[in-house]
């Protein structure tokens, strides 16, 4: 176990730290050195070298490991500097420095929290950092000057107590923010006894500082004087405002033409940043429309797994069905079956009538998840087709019959067991299929392309599933990688004029080079794939809210909930366009339109990213993130008060518009 955290250990220095632009040797040696796992909670030793924040008891977290070393390249510390710390938190911060500086104060005003920490020191042998219980905000004087002091905490304004703390030459790294939640990473140096040089290092989050010179604890400074809100807020939020293009109610005509902008694209990808809200699902549907009815578009390609958005779409061309279970029955179950994905489905079927085949307008989906439904549908083809084949069909996907069902246990064996327990079977079919029994399918022929695709699924859900258990990045980008590689198959067979339509979620339709997931965790995603191979020919569109309702999970399986959206945080791309004052609008984040706001919303701020899962009571932790909107969109549309979606409840559900809503209400 020691060796493979040390493989991990150095896997986040190269992948998390040197690829991102920290170079000072000292510090990566001691992010190399020092062992994180044995700062964490137990249990939670797997995620140590995540590049995350993770838990660590009363309220407090361990900062994400960029973060750590950002901080400590930026305080320069010297190997006889003396050095202080305030918030010591699980000690990891503080181990790191003892490796840097000849001595080390840290204080905690937690008092477990500092004995856990000493505890640790004193199994690793690091004797050159004392730890103190305090007030943190107020500094250490009697250990004073110092020769670099960090804060891992955000405080209203650098308190005056550790500036006056500094050596001359010295070093305050500390996160500054008006309100508590999100700041900026300042670096201040001490040039004279009154004399002080600040320097910006970007936008972070970290939990508040609480002390005399800080917040107390009910969220209000405890500083008397007053501390303005920063500029760069209120001005964003005018620009918003100025820039805004006001959108009329979803049913009218004029707010899908606002979206004609975009038409000129192969392909646009519409997000949502909720799986549960009824205004974007609607405002897609009516975007949808207008590029299928005026502009070509004959793909809805959508985030659903294949074999239940194939019913949808050999519905809505009056196909005859082929056998299959209930539609989108797996939870979430709300994300597709519902009255907003139904009445779409209702007008493509009034769209494709009395239409050729290749004119009408198709919905398929690009997930990864329907291992067995897949495995069925391959078996069905060729049970129809060819018998023989099927019977050896049948053989090779045994290898996966104990877990068809409840896949993510195959991930779990094949972990165990330390090789790919039926990767080879798999490919081994899905070559055969398509290179001996398909062909090159490159013709619209729904039986065809059904079984073409639903063999390719099982080869990359086969590999999804057994790569899930290793953690980090592998298992999102192979996820993503599969969604695009579908988008990609399906214009292939549509034609070189096709264009698609695409629904998913912001988290994969805005490009991840421009988010943390990108920048730190090394993932990326459908709307980075398709920007990188169709090259000027997409449109990412962003959506976004400020509060309401939304249909949602507290856990995986859990039942459905109708939850409230908690109004959006100060500081985030929410929050300012809440401030705008404009209650629903389009942002066109095109380079060449509006290049000032541009500039604006390509400064790093928080954005809030619900699934089918969530938790408003750490939504901070669990549901934002930083990133760059005008960089990760084309476009971003807003409304600031959303509702949840209308949920059909399953098969045999007496509803009044059951020739509307089929097949989800059968």
């Amino acid at each position: 176990m020691a060796a493979a955290y040390d493989a991990a250990r150095m896997r986040m220095v190269r992948n998390h730290l040197s690829a991102r632009g920290l170079h000072d040797a000292r510090v990566l040696a001691a992010m190399a050195q020092v062992p994180r796992e044995r700062f964490v909670d137990p249990g939670m030793e797997e995620f140590a070298y995540e590049d995350s924040p993770l838990p660590i008891g009363e309220g407090q977290t361990i900062s994400q490991p960029y973060i750590v070393a950002l901080m400590l390249e930026a305080a320069e510390i010297a190997p006889g500097d003396r050095v202080l710390e305030v918030g010591t938190g699980s000690g990891y911060a503080a181990a790191l420095m003892s490796r840097l500086a000849r001595k080390v104060h840290t204080i905690e005003r937690h008092a477990s929290l500092a004995q856990q920490a000493r505890a640790r020191f004193a199994q690793l042998e690091y004797d050159n950092i004392d730890v103190h219980t305090g007030d943190g905000s107020r500094g250490l004087p009697a250990a004073a000057p110092f020769d670099a002091i960090l804060v891992a905490a955000g405080a209203p304004a650098p308190p005056q107590s550790l500036q006056s703390q500094l050596a001359i030459g010295g070093r305050l790294v500390i996160p500054v923010g008006d309100e508590g939640s999100v700041q900026e990473l300042l670096k201040i140096r001490r040039t004279g006894e009154d004399s002080f040089e600040q320097e910006n290092l970007g936008a972070v989050m970290f939990v508040p500082l609480i002390g005399e010179q800080g917040w107390a604890e009910d969220g209000r400074r405890a500083a008397s004087r007053h501390v303005p809100a920063t500029a760069r807020g209120n001005d964003t939020a005018s620009l918003i405002a100025e820039h805004a293009i006001p959108l009329p109610d979803i049913d009218d005509e004029a707010f899908a033409g606002a979206f004609e902008r975009y038409a000129d694209a192969r392909v646009v990808l519409l997000g949502e940043c909720s799986h549960g809200t009824s205004e974007f699902y609607s405002a897609r549907a009516a975007i949808t429309r207008r590029l299928v009815e005026r502009h070509g578009f004959t793909i809805v390609a959508v985030e659903a797994d294949w074999p239940d958005a194939s019913v949808v779409n050999r519905h809505v061309r009056r196909l005859p069905a082929r056998p299959h279970g209930a539609v989108f029955a797996r939870f979430p179950t709300w994300m597709w079956r519902n009255r907003e994905v139904a009445a779409l489905a209702g007008w493509m079927c009034r769209y494709n009538e009395g239409r050729e085949y290749e004119q009408q307008v198709g919905f398929y989906g690009l997930d990864i998840y329907s291992l067995n439904a897949s495995i069925e549908a391959v078996l069905d083809y060729l049970d129809r087709t060819d018998p023989e084949a099927a019977v050896i069909a049948r053989e090779r996907y045994g290898c996966l019959t104990p877990w068809q069902r409840s896949p993510e246990i195959y991930g779990r064996a094949a972990l165990r067991a330390g090789h790919a327990l039926c990767e080879d079977a798999v490919i081994r079919q899905c070559r055969e299929l398509l290179d001996h029994r398909l062909g090159d399918v490159d013709e619209l022929q729904p039986d065809r392309l059904d079984a073409a695709q639903n063999a390719r699924l099982v080869a990359s859900a086969e590999r999804y599933y057994r790569v899930m258990y290793y953690g980090g990045a592998e298992s999102w980008n192979l996820r993503d990688e599969h969604m695009a590689d579908t988008l990609d198959q399906l214009l292939r067979v549509h034609g070189p004029r096709s264009r698609a339509v695409v629904w998913a979620h912001n988290s994969h339709i805005g490009d991840a080079r421009h988010t943390d997931m990108g920048q730190s965790r090394g993932e990326h995603n459908i709307g980075q794939l398709v920007r990188q191979r169709h090259s000027g020919e997409t449109a990412l569109i962003g959506f976004g809210t400020h509060t309401g309702t939304v249909a949602a999970a507290h856990d995986w399986g859990d039942e459905m909930e109708v939850m409230d959206v908690r109004p959006s945080r100060s500081g985030s791309v929410e929050r300012l366009c809440h401030d705008s004052g404009v209650r629903r609008f389009l942002l066109d984040l095109r380079e060449g339109h509006d290049e000032t706001l541009r500039r604006a919303m390509s400064e790093p701020l928080l954005q809030r990213f619900i699934g089918v899962i969530y938790r408003p009571a750490t939504e901070l932790q669990s549901h934002y993130a930083r990133t760059s909107l005008a960089r990760q969109y084309d476009g971003y549309v807003w409304f600031d008060e959303t509702s949840a979606v209308q949920a059909i409840s399953g098969p045999g559900t007496s509803d009044e518009q059951v020739p509307e809503t089929y097949p989800f209400g059968v």
